[in-house]
């Protein structure tokens, strides 16, 4: 079973990325893992040109389409995002939005092997939960559109800096103990 854990923070060794190391530990004591940053691939923004609604595929091409190979090889995708302002940062969304050619809304489109299943973890440094849910909202509604249901999800607030991420080790690996069992 192959697992990819995607940081969906520009930020390279902060928080975020602490977290996908410590979820990548865990993971790889029961499935093959692969880790990436959105930060890592250069992608234009979606030009709203609306080609890919008539032909399933972006007349862009960039890094979206590696990073895309990477969700078609994984058997399970995990999200793992900070808030920037509320949302995920805008590196992701632009990812998002130029996943379009594989949304699930029109026809034709692309499609990655099925049988995925998609996983969210969400850190903010205030203390709501309710911005954590919006970032885990967004990606599953993400992973929806490309036919991969969200089958759990980990809100993490009070973390800012990565040394904070120690303090929710445990919470995080116990949150990562049934993704490769499923």
């Amino acid at each position: 079973m192959r697992t990819l854990i995607i940081n969906c923070s520009p930020v390279r060794d902060g928080a975020t990325a602490e977290i996908v190391k410590t979820a990548a530990e865990k993971l790889a004591k029961a499935c093959e893992v692969e880790t990436l940053c959105i930060d890592d691939y250069a992608f234009s923004f979606c030009k709203g040109c609306r080609a890919c609604h008539a032909t399933g595929r972006c007349v862009q091409q960039d890094g979206v389409d590696a990073i895309l190979a990477a969700f078609d090889r994984a058997d399970r995708i995990v999200a793992v995002s900070p808030s920037y302002w509320a949302d995920v940062p805008g590196q992701f969304k632009a990812f998002i939005d130029r996943c379009t050619p594989w949304s699930n809304t029109h026809q034709p489109h692309a499609s990655l092997r099925p049988g995925k299943k998609g996983y969210a973890i969400a850190l903010r440094t205030g203390p709501g939960m309710k911005e954590c849910q919006r970032i885990i909202d967004t990606i599953a509604h993400f992973f929806g559109h490309l036919n991969i249901p969200c089958c759990g999800s980990l809100g993490l607030c009070g973390v800012e800096y990565r040394e904070a991420v120690a303090g929710r080790r445990q919470e995080i690996l116990d949150f990562c103990a049934g993704i490769c069992a499923e």
